[in-house]
């Protein structure tokens, strides 16, 4: 068993989006020269489930983004390091993954930037930032896949591209959240509709950003982008829509370990649930969704019982989860 042969198609396949010059992981692991060094680290991260990070308990909401190492891949891995972790032949090396340019969806057909860079102080708490953009729509446009990408991920806390429609009666804030095209959280990485899937931004919308900065201990800049991606309207099948369950007015008593937060959302249609992307703040350490029928009959959808701030991953079903009205 060698690197060359068996150990580089599972890298390629499970870790060089993120661990890979420019993106958010701290090292790369695109030769063998990266993670020859690292080996026992890795056999540890691996063997507790840190790493590939995926936070969701298996028993709920099997996942077609999951990042869950195969057993098989497991195995083979640690057989590679118990073995001594031999390079092999570089001739058996697969070919190596290419990825747009700065980007891990496909090429966006629009990119969107601040248009002038922003000062984070050393210091202090800085209230959300929303930038007015450019771009505006004559006809509606359906996007299949976005992401949001931070210029200084040292202070960008999270970073939501949205639009606001031209008959929006909602406030800017909720816009984000209803509205949102892409989204940035630590350890997020870009969203893609399922086949036939899109999300449509009406004509006459006007795009945003809204930006939330953590200061650091020295001034720094950002200037950050997203991308969007468009299909032709015959190709979209279903509209997608986000939505929202989100509770904000709470106090956690002084000394609780395990203070319980909850959050309602009512259906007021049938709808088919594609995704769940639960988010708290440092505080937050477990989550889960259940979903209660009009018979009264729950169900859980979802159970994050690691939650981890620092990666937030969103949770796809393998078949959209039907949700009646009610």
């Amino acid at each position: 068993i060698t690197y060359s042969k068996h150990v580089a198609p599972i890298l390629r396949e499970n870790c060089v989006r993120c661990h890979r010059e420019g993106e958010i992981a701290p090292f790369t692991l695109t030769s063998y020269e990266d993670i020859a060094g690292w080996a026992e680290m890795i056999r540890e991260v691996v063997s507790e489930q840190r790493i590939p990070p995926w936070h969701a308990a298996p028993a709920h909401g099997g996942s077609p983004n999951t990042r869950r190492l195969p057993d098989e891949d497991r195995e083979l891995l640690f057989t590679w390091i118990d073995n001594g972790a031999p390079e092999g032949d570089p001739a058996d090396l697969p070919p190596p993954v290419s990825f747009p340019e700065g980007w891990t969806i496909p090429e966006p057909d629009l990119v969107v930037q601040m248009p002038k860079p922003f000062t984070v102080p050393a210091k202090g708490t800085i209230e959300y930032q929303y930038v007015k953009l450019d771009e505006t729509f004559p006809e509606d446009k359906w996007v299949v896949a976005a992401e949001a990408r931070p210029g200084n991920r040292a202070v960008v806390h999270h970073l939501i591209l949205f639009y606001v429609s031209p008959h929006e009666d909602r406030g800017i804030g909720e816009a984000a959240l209803y509205n949102a095209l892409a989204v940035f959280a630590p350890g997020m990485t870009d969203w893609q509709a399922p086949p036939g899937m899109a999300k449509r931004i009406p004509a006459g919308s006007r795009l945003y950003l809204q930006l939330h900065y953590t200061p650091n201990g020295s001034e720094q800049t950002d200037v950050s982008r997203a991308g969007l991606v468009f299909a032709d309207r015959e190709d979209v099948v279903q509209e997608m829509r986000p939505d929202v369950a989100i509770n904000t007015e709470f106090l956690i008593p002084p000394g609780d370990r395990d203070h319980r937060v909850e959050a309602t959302h009512r259906f007021r249609q049938d709808v088919r649930l594609v995704s769940l992307s639960p988010h708290m703040h440092l505080r937050g350490k477990a989550f889960r969704y259940e979903v209660e029928n009009p018979d009264g009959r729950r169900e859980i959808l979802l159970d994050v019982p690691r939650y981890d701030f620092n990666w937030q991953n969103y949770y796809m079903f393998a078949e959209p989860k039907r949700i009646p009205q009610g």
